[in-house]
């Protein structure tokens, strides 16, 4: 027994009940678009912090040229040589 398209009643919701579902919907929708855009806040950190340890092993070498194997302090810049049983290697 085949049911003609005239012979469906169509039913619905409340507008309350489709108001409570649209909002649920939008606040699922919303959550998922502020994810994405953390997703792509950290995706792009993470790439700057990996250009910025680029740029501090740059420095690195640069002052190691200059002032050799030494430790700096980085609170107060000062330099203490690295004893020479720290620059071997066993």
């Amino acid at each position: 027994m085949n049911k003609k398209v005239e012979d469906i009643k169509v039913e619905q919701i409340t507008e309350d009940q489709l108001k409570d579902l649209q909002g649920h919907i939008g606040k699922i929708n919303q959550a998922q678009l502020n994810l994405g855009q953390l997703e792509s806040q950290k995706h792009n950190l993470l790439h700057g912090i990996s250009a910025m340890q680029k740029e501090l092993n740059t420095m690195q070498l640069e002052l190691e040229k200059e002032y050799g194997n030494v430790s700096i302090n980085i609170k107060d810049g000062t330099i203490t040589d690295v004893p020479d049983e720290a620059n071997k290697k066993d």
